[in-house]
């Protein structure tokens, strides 16, 4: 499948260009057909960026769980723990979004 290309940036996916672009408004005439390594490309960024967004998910469901754990307080070494949990999941999240920040400056989010 074509991959078309907005001058906002907006990435089309069909075999035509849309009428209209959702995003801006802009005319199908002001679409670029992306070639087929830049159309792979975004394929590629898309599934890069939904792996980090499933990271990002996980790391909060971590990080009510160590929560709730901390709130329990059984005993010393399980809070400890807990907050080693927490810490390792938040920078763990960081880190993904701050590599899809750096994706979505080069223009690789698509």
């Amino acid at each position: 499948m074509k991959k078309w290309k907005c001058i906002c940036g907006y990435i089309h996916d069909g075999d035509d260009v849309c009428d209209t672009c959702p995003k801006c408004g802009a005319k199908g005439s002001d679409f670029t057909a992306l070639d087929e390594a830049a159309a792979n490309l975004v394929e590629r960024s898309r599934n890069t960026n939904a792996l980090h967004a499933q990271l990002i998910d996980l790391a909060r469901q971590i990080e009510r769980v160590c929560e709730a754990g901390i709130e329990d307080a059984l005993d010393p070494g399980c809070v400890d723990v807990f907050e080693k949990s927490l810490n390792a999941s938040y920078v763990q999240m960081k880190l993904s979004m701050t590599e899809m920040q750096g994706h979505m400056a080069k223009g690789k989010w698509g």
